[in-house]
């Protein structure tokens, strides 16, 4: 048995036996009866992978999200140092971004992102944040505890951290101290990596080998579609490939994989990245991960013949479309982002109309 097996095979042991995902022979998409709803899966983090659920609930009602616990700044960061909790943050985002059009969700999704704005210590803290705080201290269990908030929010979908122990980001970085532009250090904290001045050569976690959260290793293997992206590359993306049981199941599962691009390269993180450039620094962080499908966004892609060459490695197919907002700023429409997911997964999936 292989290490990566045994990894598997000790995850699919914590989750209820009557929960686990079924194996198959063959890689492909799942045989589902005519009119079912695809199971999606989103892996990211931040405003990237808010943008993606904005767009995936509005076409699928079965859908989770898998969100890094990396953040050190802000609200996230305080509580995380005061509480020694997971940080929060990108956890309320996607909680947010799965709130309905209606009057309870938008009003609750304002609710959890609003910030208090004081002199003392409430400051700048978002009250979604303290929410799922207090019900990790009141419940210990953080899935069970997200859920609740889910429920709350009438949220279309499900969030999940894609660890239960809370991570710090670490980048290989050329030229971060610009005094010293060929010297590579090390620096640490996904704030800092994300706004260095220098070229990230590659990143890690701390620790080194996490433990994934159970749940989102089932829901990757039991998925029909996976989509990994938009945001911000190496902060967001990136690290859900650096946690071994996790990327053991994107290996593994039988859902087809959606690799999502970001409308422009992010000041600081990818200054300067073409769109290939985003897929090899990614094939050097995870070389086994397979892709089915490279979406990005027609306005964004200088050379679609060199994009497609570089999706090839994946295994990929390239599919563009406009997904972007007209008022020119690089943020993803939903409702252009959702047609573009929903044709994919009618065009990739082999299998009849969802709905």
């Amino acid at each position: 048995m292989t290490e990566r097996s045994s990894r598997l095979g000790r995850l699919r042991r914590v989750v209820p036996e009557s929960r686990v995902a079924r194996p198959v022979e063959a890689r492909g998409a799942r045989p589902r009866r005519r009119g079912a709803q695809p199971k999606v899966v989103a892996l990211g983090g931040g405003m990237g992978l808010s943008a993606s659920l904005a767009a995936l609930r509005r076409i699928t009602g079965d859908l989770t999200a898998v969100v890094t616990v990396a953040d050190d700044g802000g609200s996230s960061g305080r509580l995380r140092d005061e509480l020694g909790v997971l940080p929060p943050g990108d956890l309320r985002k996607a909680l947010a971004a799965l709130c309905g059009d209606d009057d309870w969700g938008q009003t609750w999704a304002r609710v959890i992102q609003h910030r208090f704005q004081s002199k003392g210590d409430l400051h700048e803290h978002a009250v979604g944040n303290l929410l799922i705080v207090a019900l990790w201290e009141q419940l210990g269990d953080h899935v069970q505890a997200l859920d609740l908030v889910g429920r709350l929010l009438g949220a279309h979908g499900r969030v999940l951290p894609m660890s239960a122990v809370p991570l710090e980001l670490q980048a290989l970085v050329k030229g971060h101290d610009p005094d010293r532009p060929e010297d590579v250090d090390t620096v640490r904290g996904q704030a800092t990596v994300a706004l260095t001045p220098g070229e990230v050569q590659s990143v890690h976690l701390v620790p080194h080998d996490p433990p994934a959260v159970p749940e989102a290793v089932e829901a990757v293997l039991d998925a029909d579609w996976v989509v990994l992206g938009p945001g911000s590359w190496f902060s967001s993306v990136i690290p859900h490939l650096l946690v071994p049981e996790l990327l053991d199941a994107l290996t593994e599962t039988k859902a087809r994989r959606v690799l999502s691009l970001n409308l422009a390269p992010q000041p600081g993180e990818t200054e300067g990245f073409s769109p290939q450039r985003h897929l090899e620094v990614l094939g050097r962080h995870a070389p086994k991960l397979a892709l089915d499908v490279v979406l990005a966004d027609e306005a964004a892609v200088p050379d679609r013949d060199v994009l497609t060459e570089a999706a090839k490695r994946f295994g990929a197919a390239v599919e563009l479309a406009p997904v972007a907002r007209r008022d020119g700023s690089p943020r993803h429409d939903p409702e252009l982002l959702a047609a573009a997911y929903d044709r994919i997964f009618r065009m990739h999936g082999r299998i009849g109309p969802w709905r």
